[in-house]
């Protein structure tokens, strides 16, 4: 018996985690119970996965860079008025997380404090080991999912 050519490419994208600058869709790892209150972990993690809501239903990924201060985690996107993602996180802001094996569901709140973006881009320049880090990222405060809080 074949099957559908649609049926199989669905199946192929079921659980397609996106791979450097190649995006992708639904995230696939073991889901963490509950998020956590301290994200210093992160640390040990050059990049991770980023799973969005889409306006089209079928959930969209990215591989991005990520900081924590203070055991708080932090997102980035830089040139973000060249990338849908962005806009998609204002529409909804709720995420899920792929750090290593370990998904993790979350909510992101838009950093917009001037001294606190200033110490966020201290600590990406920290972690990436860069002399000084891009202008024009956007910067977004991890939290516990809505329904968490």
């Amino acid at each position: 018996m074949k099957i559908p050519i649609f049926l199989a490419a669905l199946v192929i994208l079921s659980a397609c985690n996106p791979s450097d600058t190649r995006p992708g869709v639904w995230l696939s790892g073991q889901t963490a119970d509950e998020t956590p209150s301290d994200w210093s972990f992160t640390d040990a993690y050059k990049e991770v996965a980023l799973e969005v809501v889409t306006p089209y239903f079928i959930p969209h990924s990215v591989t991005i860079w990520c900081a924590q201060m203070d055991g708080v985690l932090y997102v980035g996107a830089g040139a973000p008025e060249e990338k849908n993602w962005p806009g998609w996180v204002d529409d909804d802001p709720t995420v899920r997380l792929l750090i290593g094996e370990t998904i993790f569901s979350g909510t992101l709140a838009d950093v917009t404090d001037a001294k606190e973006i200033e110490r966020l881009r201290g600590a990406y320049e920290k972690k990436y080991d860069l002399e000084s880090m891009v202008q024009g990222v956007r910067y977004w405060r991890v939290a516990a999912p809505q329904s968490d809080a």
